[in-house]
């Protein structure tokens, strides 16, 4: 199985997986019909570690006809008859992991005291360009642009666009009260906002900027607000709240800005519908490098949980349902824990190593 650069895929045995047999497949199950129904009818494209997008079609072809609940030992059988797993072996030896989340957040449709801080629809000048056979003029690696007669040019910044540089063009979807949540609402690409009669509205990820993604927290690090081994969520919050004449310098490093699109909350239950076109699931869920892996593939992680949460053992079957911009490398994972505050908190202070098992399609192999 052709692999990329600097990893290699080395099948295992399902036995040698440790809590295999102690995971509940029957909520693995369920993650995985999302993607399987999804898969059946777009068959997944092979990404650079070479698991194969027409083997998972085939296998999501089976599942999809299948009922959406099964027991735990009747979806652990179908994960074991169709797939086999494979260690991803790369540099750095072990996997790493972090973890996201939806967050619930008080907004209101319009622009009034106490709420001014605009997410913003896409503009329409705004246009992903050909990764592939990108137009000449623009940063390395830059996916959106905008587009003029003459051809293509970089977008506006966050520091730009906060400013004001797209005032007064009625593509604000709503309006938070804090910027600072506006920043994890972008750095999370979804929330659910709550509006003042008490519905929710949902917007998900659209579009970005097309500038490099720089982590906040990398930014404090730089300059020695916080020591290492001590960003997270949490303290990043705690940082600007406590430096509001230094937030704007700090979050402005990170030029990436990404634009939003409403979608409703269908099963509360469920997260947005993201990069791979279904619906997220809490802790059934990761975000890979989509470069990589071939999305809809199940993995097998194998971490354990922040030690606020008691450091335990975290050891299950998840599906690659989503990418980010700072979810980078062959065994690089980004965990979906869920919406809401609870799930914020465990997802703003994960950060552990582990392992990272694709399983791959038996009939590729």
């Amino acid at each position: 199985m052709s692999t990329e650069a600097n990893a290699r895929l080395v099948p295992v045995p399902f036995g040698a997986l440790e809590g295999w047999h102690d995971d509940d497949h029957a909520a693995a199950w369920r993650a995985y019909r999302l993607s399987a129904v999804h898969a059946a009818a777009h068959e997944p494209k092979t990404r650079a570690l070479g698991i194969d997008g027409a083997g998972l079609a085939r296998i999501a072809k089976l599942a999809s006809a299948m009922p959406a609940e099964l027991s735990r030992d009747e979806a652990k059988a179908f994960f074991e008859a169709h797939f086999q797993p494979m260690r991803v072996v790369s540099e750095p030896a072990r996997g790493f992991f972090t973890g996201f989340y939806e967050p619930e957040v008080a907004a209101s449709r319009t622009p009034v005291e106490g709420f001014d801080v605009p997410l913003y629809a896409a503009p329409p000048e705004l246009a992903e360009v050909d990764e592939h056979n990108p137009p000449s003029g623009l940063e390395p690696g830059m996916r959106f642009a905008r587009k003029t007669a003459d051809g293509f040019e970089p977008f506006f910044d966050r520091g730009e666009i906060e400013r004001g540089a797209l005032a007064g063009r009625d593509l604000e979807l709503a309006y938070l009260a804090d910027r600072v949540d506006a920043l994890f609402v972008h750095i999370q690409g979804a929330a659910r906002l709550r509006l003042p009669d008490g519905e929710w509205l949902r917007v998900t990820y659209a579009a970005k900027s097309g500038h490099a993604y720089t982590s906040v927290g990398k930014a404090l690090l730089d300059r020695q607000a916080l020591p290492k081994g001590g960003v997270s969520m949490q303290s990043i919050r705690a940082w600007l709240a406590d430096h509001p004449d230094q937030a704007s310098e700090v979050i402005w490093q990170n030029r990436s800005y990404i634009f939003f699109r409403e979608a409703a909350v269908q099963d509360p239950a469920l997260g947005p519908i993201a990069a791979a076109k279904v619906p997220l699931t809490a802790g059934r869920s990761l975000a890979v490098d989509r470069t990589l892996h071939t999305f809809h593939a199940p993995i097998w992680i194998d971490t354990v949980l922040p030690q606020a949460e008691g450091g335990t053992a975290f050891r299950r079957l998840l599906m690659a349902q989503d990418t980010g911009s700072a979810i980078l490398g062959p065994s690089r994972g980004d965990i979906f824990f869920g919406s809401g505050d609870e799930a914020g908190r465990i997802a703003g202070r994960m950060q552990a190593a582990g392992d990272f098992i694709v399983l791959a399609p038996r009939s590729a192999l």
